[in-house]
């Protein structure tokens, strides 16, 4: 009787470190976007430009939101395994719901710190809580039939590219919303979709699709190898099709660097994602959550459990974080680059960033703690 309860816990914990390891990457690249401002990078980055330890920073945190919506939807799949498909739609529905309200306020406050906007950014947490309303209309659907879905989205989605709706307000709206970033204007608020949402509902059904493996059917060792071998799959369809240079992305350039080469061959597009985008770092992330659960004896690995248990009260906790230590710098030392205050390297970035881990963990564990000792409250269930 302990085994099984065992290998569940172990699972879990592979699912929540993975999540806390793509934290910890994300606040690098938030430090990026908080300190280093002068030195902005496009998307996908001009390569002749930027020097090759920002461009490994920012391709590093790519990995980021794709492995945010694919264990969302993994994650789903589990809710549902424990409860029934109405209370997993009504959860995801609800949950997704309340995610897209803190992406307008609390979110959206941090980045900008105007109240009432003038700007409203629809960024990951919008992607994540509209995928999840998406994903609740669809629980209880066959399995296979999301999972179809989903590749079809994602294999699928770069053949829009060359569609616009210039001119027909209405439908280049929901366009931007969909597959093309933009900005829906209007006379009280401008709204900048950052992350379409379309490829992220074939992210999000995939996700949702790989709980069959957790499922008591797949011994630790089964599913392990399921998933590391559906890991190396995207990654060498990855390899493929971008040698081919036909289709998935913008084309890469050889130079006569074979770094500068690198840089094109892996520079991706985000926003919104492409299928080149997609493989590669589900195919890093799948990998990951196996090598995480084999390490779950590791030292490294609790605060990686801690920080993944709580993710949505680290994102809130970090921005305003980052927000203060800005103003700070402003306060005490002013705009230093142009106009912004900045720091000169990049490895200044990962400083920082060290230092903000060890600041906020002890924060993190106590809520993390708070959380698991009250599971009876319902709204730390949306943290």
């Amino acid at each position: 009787m302990i085994m099984p309860e065992v290998k569940i816990l172990s699972r879990l914990q592979s699912i929540d470190a993975l999540r806390g390891l793509v934290i910890v990457i994300m606040l690098l690249d938030h430090v990026r976007e908080t300190f280093y401002l002068n030195k902005q990078v496009s998307d996908p980055m001009n390569i002749l430009e930027t020097e090759p330890a920002l461009f490994g920073s920012r391709a590093l945190a790519h990995i980021c939101a794709p492995v945010f919506v694919l264990l969302t939807g993994l994650s789903a799949y589990l809710y549902q395994m424990k409860n029934t498909v109405a209370s997993t739609r009504n959860f995801l529905f609800k949950r997704g719901l309340f995610l897209i309200l803190l992406e307008l306020t609390l979110v959206n406050f941090a980045w900008t710190a105007k109240f009432p906007p003038d700007v409203i950014y629809l960024q990951v947490i919008w992607a994540i809580g509209i995928s999840m309303v998406v994903l609740a209309l669809c629980v209880g659907l066959p399995r296979k039939a999301l999972l179809a879905v989903g590749l079809l989205i994602i294999f699928g989605h770069n053949l829009l590219d060359q569609i616009t709706f210039r001119g027909i307000p209405a439908l280049e709206q929901i366009w931007f919303v969909l597959h093309e970033r933009g900005w829906i204007e209007s006379t009280a608020v401008r709204i900048r979709t950052s992350y379409p949402v379309l490829p992220w509902f074939g992210v999000i059904f995939v996700g949702y699709a790989l709980g069959y493996f957790f499922e008591s059917r797949f011994s630790a060792v089964a599913r392990q190898r399921y998933l590391l071998v559906l890991g190396m799959i995207s990654i060498a369809l990855f390899l493929g099709l971008r040698s081919i240079n036909i289709y998935g992305d913008q084309p890469w350039v050889q130079y006569d660097s074979w770094g500068m080469t690198a840089m094109s061959f892996f520079n991706l597009t985000k926003y919104p994602p492409s299928l080149f985008f997609i493989l590669w770092n589900i195919g890093l992330g799948l990998i990951l959550l196996v090598a995480l659960e084999h390490l779950s004896h590791f030292k490294g690995f609790k605060p990686l459990v801690i920080f993944g248990s709580v993710p949505m009260f680290f994102y809130i906790l970090h921005l305003y974080v980052l927000k203060l230590l800005y103003v700070m710098g402003i306060e005490l030392f002013g705009p230093n680059q142009g106009d912004y205050f900045s720091v000169d390297s990049v490895s200044a970035l990962w400083l920082i960033t060290v230092f903000l881990i060890i600041l906020l963990y002890p924060v993190v564990a106590w809520f993390s703690r708070y959380k698991h000792q009250n599971k009876h409250i319902a709204w730390l269930k949306y943290f």
